[in-house]
């Protein structure tokens, strides 16, 4: 596979649009898509800022402390992860697939913003943050349910000012002091009494191996993979990279900053999503 990414950038630009054109495009979007929605990420600039450091899988299952912790934080932030909209980036996504080019949208992103901005038929890699799963059962419910629960349960603990101005992390954390977590009352599942974690993959935890051979599948049947706003540092989206490549599916990347595939891609762009985004949608009709 020849890279061009030397070669000039109007032409560059031109030949991911003629690329875009042929259809059977399938994007595997990353942070990087979501943070013009004000929702920050862990490893691009946002993140860098905040040193944010994620919950892991094992953390979370084996300390009741560390639930409470993450619960108390999570309720706090995640109404910064449902009140966020879809940025140009998203729409621009949307009207590609709306118009035939997309066949299949991969999103590392837990926060639901292709849906929202009218996307269908999107695989949520590492799950959703609009939903929770009891561990002991694996019922599944709603955020909104469990944040009502919560509510009920902390009467008055989300408006106290410190936690009103806490700074939100990645993943809809709020950064939150010892005091106003250990006040924090945590709930059970309704249905068993077991334990509640929202339904996305935590660092340390595996994606379910249904999802990962759908996205393998999806990967296999493309004529582009479009990667966007991710850094691909960890596995879970960057194998999807390497699977096109291994079978000469070229790759364009869409990001600010170096990504771990750049080796792989045929064309690497180094700009944001949304002005990007909205330029080739604009250049294709």
């Amino acid at each position: 596979m020849t890279v061009v990414r030397d070669a000039g950038t109007a032409e560059r630009w031109g030949m991911l649009a003629d690329l875009l054109a042929d259809g059977e495009v399938v994007v595997l979007s990353g942070a990087g898509l979501s943070t013009e929605s004000g929702i920050p990420d862990y490893r691009g600039e946002t993140g860098r800022r905040r040193r944010a450091e994620p919950m892991t899988y094992h953390t979370f299952v084996s300390s009741a402390a560390a639930r409470r912790r993450y619960w108390a934080r999570s309720h706090l932030g995640w109404r910064h992860i449902v009140d966020a909209a879809p940025n140009d980036g998203h729409r621009a996504v949307a009207e590609l697939q709306r118009r035939g080019l997309v066949a299949g949208i991969i999103t590392q992103n837990v926060d639901g913003l292709h849906q929202a901005a009218g996307a269908d038929g999107v695989v949520e890699l590492h799950g959703s943050l609009h939903r929770v799963r009891c561990l002991a059962c694996g019922r599944r419910t709603p955020r909104r349910t469990l944040d009502r629960r919560l509510r009920a349960a902390n009467p008055g603990w989300h408006a106290r000012r410190e936690v009103v101005n806490a700074v939100i992390n990645p993943d809809g954390d709020a950064v939150l002091g010892a005091d106003e977590v250990e006040t924090f009352r945590t709930v059970d599942c309704e249905g068993c009494g077991g334990v509640l974690k929202p339904d996305v993959v935590f660092f340390g935890e595996n994606v379910p191996p249904s999802r990962v051979e759908e996205c393998y599948a999806l990967t296999e049947r493309a004529g582009l993979l479009l990667v966007l706003g991710s850094s691909l540092t960890v596995m879970s989206g960057y194998r999807f990279v390497r699977h096109a490549a291994a079978r000469s599916i070229p790759v364009a990347i869409i990001n600010q900053g170096p990504t771990r595939g750049d080796g792989e891609a045929l064309m690497t762009f180094d700009a944001p999503l949304g002005p990007a985004l909205t330029t080739l949608v604009r250049e294709l009709a």
